[in-house]
């Protein structure tokens, strides 16, 4: 069993920068691949990003590509989601995942294992 709790949300102006933590409970976090994923209002949840168990690989949606970067300290058992240039589509809740997938490519969510409850990130224009 994994716990995930996010935190770091917030409101920022456009252009602004925010990082979103993940914590994980358990010994068994550096097995899991890790993840990132959003849901605006009225919307799919979609996916952001995502981190193999070691770190060695990530794989970010186009929509995020070059502004967001995910992270991960397994010594803190803790993922990182540090975005930058945010705007306003950017806004939603964010949710961190974990899965025992390999494959370090777009994730669906219905393949993840574990879910946080996401933390809210709103973008003002």
């Amino acid at each position: 069993q994994v716990q995930l709790v996010e935190s770091g949300g917030g409101l920022v102006q456009a252009g602004g920068s925010l990082r979103l933590s993940c914590a994980a409970s358990g010994r068994t976090f550096s097995t899991y691949a890790m993840g990132w994923f959003r849901q605006a209002p009225g919307k799919e949840r979609e996916f952001v990003a995502c981190i193999s168990w070691s770190g060695g690989s990530t794989y970010y949606a186009d929509s995020v590509k070059g502004r967001f970067t995910i992270s991960r300290d397994n010594a803190k058992n803790t993922v990182y989601l540090q975005m930058n240039s945010l705007k306003p589509e950017d806004t939603a809740v964010y949710y961190c995942a974990a899965s025992r997938l390999r494959a370090i490519t777009a994730w669906d969510s219905n393949d993840m294992n574990y879910w946080g409850k996401g933390t809210l990130v709103t973008v003002s224009s």
